[in-house]
């Protein structure tokens, strides 16, 4: 369990020795950070950026708002920093859940299935990303820039090794991303929206999943040489 600490108390012990907006100095500082970031996540995900506020974020993270601004200065430097630490935090799942890969088919399969994992643990993130574009754009370019650019390096590499066709990486990593977006959509974040929350669904339906597979992976192979009739 977290420290309480009122809405009307002063910053956390040590918290207050750290540069307004700096980086935390002390491991119970970056604890307090996260926490505040976490519980941002929760709120602008619930009610959206212009429902949310400071005061909402303090309160359910159990910080003094003193304490809010030691880490972040305003509103959507939060926001910003959120979706920045979702995007980090999707990264490191997928570089986790594809290390080790025999090919990039099988790097596929384990990248989309941990997509959909994530997406299903941070329910929020697809409205949080959305208000993005509108709110702060740069960390929404960053947002999706960040997940490209692994991808892209990724099949040029398969490519050159010979292991998928040989096609243009990037607009192939932004369609193979678009796929995974509106299946997440339409099989997790839609349903959840529609049902009570101890219903939500918490991954795709297994032959959907296959489904998408087998369009990828057709789709990513090496055509077969057929002979040449003689």
């Amino acid at each position: 369990m977290q420290e309480h600490t009122s809405a009307t108390s002063q910053p956390e012990e040590g918290a207050e020795k750290q540069a307004k907006g700096n980086a935390p100095l002390t491991a119970r500082g970056e604890a307090t950070r996260r926490r505040i970031l976490d519980v941002a996540e929760e709120v602008f995900g619930e009610i959206g950026y212009y429902e949310a506020s400071v005061s909402e974020i303090t309160r359910r993270a159990k910080v003094a708002q003193g304490t809010f601004y030691i880490y972040f200065p305003t509103k959507r430097d939060i926001f910003a920093e959120l979706v920045r630490d979702l995007s980090q935090q999707l990264r490191g799942a997928l570089r986790q859940a594809t290390a080790g890969s025999a090919d990039r088919l099988e790097t596929e399969r384990r990248g989309f299935k941990s997509f959909f994992s994530f997406v299903a643990s941070h329910r929020g993130l697809y409205r949080i990303v959305q208000e993005a574009e509108r709110v702060a754009p740069e960390a929404a370019q960053e947002y999706y820039q960040g997940i490209s650019q692994g991808y892209i390096r990724g099949l040029r590499s398969a490519m050159s090794e010979g292991t998928v066709r040989d096609m243009e990486p990037e607009p192939l990593a932004y369609a193979l991303m678009g796929i995974g977006h509106f299946v997440a959509l339409r099989y997790l974040i839609w349903p959840a929206d529609s049902q009570e929350e101890s219903a939500q669904i918490h991954d795709l339906p297994p032959e959907v999943f296959e489904t998408l597979m087998s369009f990828i992976e057709q789709g990513l192979s090496q055509p077969a040489h057929k002979d040449t009739p003689k």
